[in-house]
């Protein structure tokens, strides 16, 4: 299999629904292929959901949506045991995170008690329902969408559940031709119908290990740690990256690397997914006047490459 030829193919169907979006669909792209969660945070209609539905149709994964609100319960996630008389014994019913791809859309709607429920999930693949400990499907990838948190009726995620999540990216308003594209054109979920599958389940599984076979070199490791240094500091951010974060970080740079036909990973491929890998992890120092985004790319500016 040519990996650059099917990474190719698949930008290619996602942007003919996501239309001038180049950059967020490739960073979609990277995180499925690098393992990890994705957390997409943008105000209503400009394209979350629809992203994730053409995700897994383009992957050709098993998919399931759950709306999260407020009165949402973790059973209603995992899933619960009924009694069944024919059978006299309690039958197991899955949960719709028994999925490959869980569209867990507006996410911070629901109470941190059931977002919670999803750690698990997220971090070891597995979930632990009344005493018992039950696999997920493989590949297992959360696409979680979440409004901005001045909206009203919305939980900030904690801190926990945001660093299970690889990627934070936000899609933005489309500018004013690709907004004619989409004004003028069909219906862009009538369009995620009708796209094919690209990959089976095999293929997928070896993009991934090519990912994590991409060579990193002791020059780009010393560079990752220095920016990791730096978030530490005190000078950037309150807190720091985690050891969790570094590998994240890594593991990102290193699906980039092979999304652009490498089999190394540059300095480049680092800060193409520095912002949406870490900005979500940290909260700038007091005096920043800015974003968490735009403090990490004042930092990435103030460290020496390599």
């Amino acid at each position: 299999m040519n990996a650059q030829h099917k990474i190719k193919s698949l930008l290619d169907q996602l942007n003919t629904v996501i239309v001038g979006k180049q950059a967020q669909v490739q960073d979609c792209v990277a995180c499925l292929l690098a393992g990890g969660h994705l957390l997409i945070e943008d105000v209503p209609g400009v394209g979350k959901t629809t992203l994730a539905h053409a995700l897994s149709r383009t992957f050709g994964l098993q998919f399931s949506r759950v709306q999260f609100t407020a009165d949402l319960m973790p059973s209603d996630l995992t899933g619960v045991s009924v009694y069944e008389r024919g059978k006299e014994a309690f039958v197991f019913h899955p949960g719709p995170v028994f999925a490959q791809v869980l569209l867990a859309d507006e996410i911070n709607r629901a109470s941190p008690k059931t977002q919670s429920a999803l750690l698990e999930a997220m971090e070891e693949k597995q979930v632990s329902v009344e005493g018992e400990t039950r696999a997920l499907p493989h590949p297992f990838f959360v696409i979680a969408t979440q409004n901005p948190h001045d909206q009203l009726g919305t939980f900030a995620l904690p801190e926990s559940q945001l660093d299970r999540f690889l990627m934070r990216i936000s899609i933005g308003y489309p500018d004013r031709a690709a907004e004619r594209v989409l004004l003028a054109g069909a219906d862009r979920r009538d369009m995620v119908d009708t796209m094919l599958p690209l990959l089976s389940d095999e293929e997928l599984a070896e993009l991934q290990r090519q990912v994590q076979a991409i060579h990193t070199a002791d020059p780009l490791l010393n560079y990752v740690q220095d920016l990791i240094a730096a978030t530490r500091s005190g000078r950037w951010f309150l807190q720091g990256l985690s050891p969790r974060a570094g590998i994240a970080l890594v593991r990102a740079a290193k699906a980039q690397a092979l999304i652009s036909g490498r089999d190394y990973v540059a300095p480049d491929d680092v800060q193409a997914v520095l912002p949406q890998t870490i900005a979500h992890r940290l909260v700038p120092v007091g005096d920043a006047g800015r974003g968490a985004v735009e403090q990490v790319r004042a930092m990435v500016e103030a460290v020496p490459l390599p």
